[in-house]
């Protein structure tokens, strides 16, 4: 795993904790500070990947849309969805546009947990990378129903 990847883990990680705390004004923007982190390092790391194996992408909207042709994302419109909320939050500071991508954030973390197993598959058996998923999947319906 390098070194960004395991970031990108890291980072996600920890987003999947903000989420899981009591929503106050300081937990919902430390949970939307650590996805600006989560998305910085999902693309870098998909370009990182990218430069491997010898293709190029130089934006966010470039690495997404070369993830999505190579199948490291699948759901391209949840991710372009992202870069909106992304943009939003960076740029601009707004007491409801806070809450409403905040809400949003859960149904980010399967979009992020999963890029994290297609990049790691080369460090994982499928029965690790499925258990990994089914997971992934399982954290996500306890947010949701938060």
């Amino acid at each position: 795993m390098t070194p960004r990847l395991a970031s990108l883990k890291n980072a996600v990680v920890r987003l999947r904790e903000a989420l899981a705390v009591t929503e106050t004004d300081v937990s919902r923007d430390a949970a939307i500070q650590r996805f600006e982190f989560c998305f910085e390092l999902a693309w870098k790391t998909i370009q990182e990947s990218a430069r491997s194996e010898g293709l190029d992408c130089q934006s966010p909207k470039g690495c997404l849309k070369l993830a999505f042709k190579t199948g490291w994302i699948e759901d391209e419109h949840g991710w372009l969805a992202m870069i909106e909320d992304r943009n939003r939050t960076t740029h601009t500071y707004d007491e409801q546009l806070a809450r409403d991508v905040f809400r949003r954030l859960p149904g980010y973390l399967p979009l992020l947990e999963t890029l994290l197993l297609k990049l790691r598959a080369g460090d994982l058996s499928q029965e690790q990378a499925d258990r990994l998923a089914n997971e992934a999947k399982h954290r996500t319906r306890k947010l949701r129903r938060k």
